[in-house]
């Protein structure tokens, strides 16, 4: 199937291709994805609408999010998939929690290499855990949140030493999740967000070194 042009335009934000900050230029974005003008006109509209783009003077940019923002997203974002692993750890199917426990056992694999393979390995997780929750409307209030997510320019998993320690706490989640442990299961990820919050502030005020991309 075939994705349209905002499908197109979010996934390069997504993947880091379109930084925050980057101008996006609606001629340059037809030609890059190879379609017409209007329906770029049209998503960059509706990315704006959703305060994924600002305006800079005519022009439209990727936005970032400032420190007041940051904030307010992880609050949410600790929430919402605290209580998505709690329902997970009751509705997940066994087949779920096989392909969780795999994903931690090849993503360890990947520790010490590129931050942002790790990063995507990540979201990979973290977006099967939404799933195993069976709440559709838990799912699509993360989508929202993860959207925004895409608004940081770095990866928390750059941070020296971040990597195999969020491995770890992927590990404790599942465990939980597999032992039907629901409030545990809460307890573990929200920790788990924590955790990449502090990481994610310490970069940013450069007390933590990072590895390149």
């Amino acid at each position: 199937m075939q994705k349209d042009a905002y499908s197109l335009i979010l996934d390069a934000i997504e993947a880091g291709v379109y930084k925050p900050g980057d101008r996006l230029v609606e001629s340059e974005l037809a030609d890059r994805f190879g379609v017409s003008r209007t329906p770029v006109r049209e998503a960059l509209q509706r990315l704006e609408t959703q305060s994924m783009l600002t305006r800079d003077g005519r022009s439209l940019i990727v936005a970032s999010l400032d420190h007041n923002q940051l904030a307010e997203l992880y609050v949410v974002r600790s929430e919402l998939e605290g209580l998505a692993a709690r329902l997970a750890a009751r509705h997940a199917t066994e087949e779920e929690m096989r392909v969780l426990r795999s994903m931690v056992t090849e993503d360890r694999a990947l520790v010490g290499g590129d931050p942002r393979a790790l990063s995507r390995a990540n979201k990979r997780f973290h977006k099967l855990i939404h799933l195993a929750s069976h709440n559709r409307f838990l799912v699509q209030q993360l989508d929202l949140v993860h959207r925004s997510m895409a608004l940081m320019a770095t990866t928390s998993f750059a941070a020296e030493g971040r990597d195999m320690k969020a491995i770890d706490e992927h590990d404790a989640i599942v465990t939980a999740i597999e032992a039907r442990d629901g409030e545990a299961a809460a307890r573990a990820l929200k920790a788990h967000i924590s955790l990449a919050y502090e990481t994610r502030l310490r970069v940013d005020a450069g007390e933590l070194k990072t590895r390149g991309n």
